[in-house]
């Protein structure tokens, strides 16, 4: 149907909101830390490889997640 844009692969695994315990596997172009959720790419600014860390999940994109550390 028009003006309808087609799901493409299966949903995120996170939520805005949710918390997961991560470890940073790498650095992006833009210098966030990368972290996997169940494959999942997740963007953490101010981290950096090797830092395991707590995260709490700030945007969900189809391809991508941003998230912050969750400071206790």
């Amino acid at each position: 149907m028009y003006g309808q844009r087609e799901q493409r692969g299966p949903p995120a695994p996170v939520n805005v909101g949710d918390t997961h315990d991560v470890k940073i596997e790498s650095k992006g172009k833009g210098g966030d830390g990368i972290a996997r959720i169940q494959g999942f790419v997740v963007f953490v600014p101010g981290t950096n490889p090797g830092d395991e860390i707590k995260v709490r999940i700030s945007a969900v994109r189809r391809r991508f997640a941003t998230a912050e550390v969750v400071t206790e």
